[in-house]
């Protein structure tokens, strides 16, 4: 595989880049470096393992180069995290919409696969037992930053599913729910590396709202390993499948445990939606991921 990773100095990205090394195959990684570290992916880099190209998804000149030299796409790059998107919704929109126009549009071009990374926002505040790639979305006011994202999303699934359809573009859809790991940072509002640091800082945990939500949690090992697999089969295109780990925890359990493991005396401190976000902001009670599909496909297990 000769395997361009869009966002690739990236959390996941970076995770990606390690796994597909380690199945010998050449990478390089596209990263405009605004929430990705350099750091990430330097021990790769240094290795020759992984050539590091410094640019944005928003670049057409760029990427058109780059995924000439490529047979398969992991487009990873977005702007991704709720504060991030509720404080920069314009940003959010113009790279998740336009990047992922331009991407798929020179990889169909050049004859590339594409797999596309969703998210668990898609289905907005759907609150269904599982949620399965079918169920329906439920979302507040367009007007509303919250859901900017969600839409963004939506609209990258829609182009990628129709350069399928109409133009024979070998591409698959992941939608991921909340995924965790090593190289996480809580500067976008990623929950855990957030309640960890201020539990080892000896901090107040902040819990928004009562706590009572729940989440799901996957391990990013176990997802970038169903990334590259499901790439390989060709009855997964023009499909979305949805990726992780189907074991609820509320956000207040969640902040208990984080205490208990790192011996911290920080108490939790609960604090309102508007105070942290600011006036209207709408959350989900659960978000929990059917992974029926994706089980049958590769037998995903988490």
């Amino acid at each position: 595989m000769r395997a361009l990773i869009t966002g690739g100095a990236g959390f996941i990205g970076s995770h990606l880049a390690e796994r597909l090394v380690e199945l010998d195959h050449e990478v390089i990684a596209v990263d405009d470096l605004s929430t990705g570290r350099r750091d990430n992916i330097a021990h790769l880099v240094e290795d020759g393992a992984v050539e590091l190209v410094h640019g944005s998804i928003l670049d057409r000149e760029l990427m058109d180069r780059l995924i000439s030299r490529a047979d398969t796409v992991f487009h990873l790059a977005a702007a991704v995290g709720v504060k991030l998107i509720v404080d920069n919704p314009l940003v959010g929109l113009l790279t998740n919409i336009h990047g992922t126009e331009q991407v798929l549009d020179s990889a169909w071009r050049h004859g590339a696969r594409v797999l596309l990374a969703s998210t668990s926002e898609i289905y907005g505040k759907n609150t269904a037992d599982a949620l399965s790639e079918n169920d329906d979305r439920i979302l507040g006011s367009p007007l509303k930053s919250r859901w900017s994202y969600s839409e963004a999303k939506a609209i990258d699934e829609s182009l990628a599913f129709t350069y399928w359809r109409e133009r024979g573009l070998a591409a698959v859809i992941v939608r991921l729910f909340n995924t965790v790991g090593p190289r996480q940072t809580g500067r976008y509002g990623m929950v855990i590396p957030r309640f960890v640091d201020q539990a080892l800082r000896g901090e107040p945990i902040t819990v928004y709202g009562d706590g009572k939500q729940t989440r799901c949690f996957c391990y990013v090992g176990d997802v970038v390993g169903a990334l590259v697999e499901i790439v390989d089969r060709p009855e997964a295109y023009g499909q979305a499948f949805n990726i992780g780990r189907p074991d609820e925890v509320s956000i207040q359990e969640l902040a208990e445990r984080v205490i208990a493991l790192t011996g911290s005396a920080s108490p939790i401190r609960y604090i309102a939606y508007e105070d942290a976000y600011g006036e209207g902001f709408e959350d989900m009670e659960r978000r929990m991921p059917d992974i029926t599909g994706i089980q049958g496909l590769i037998g995903f297990d988490p």
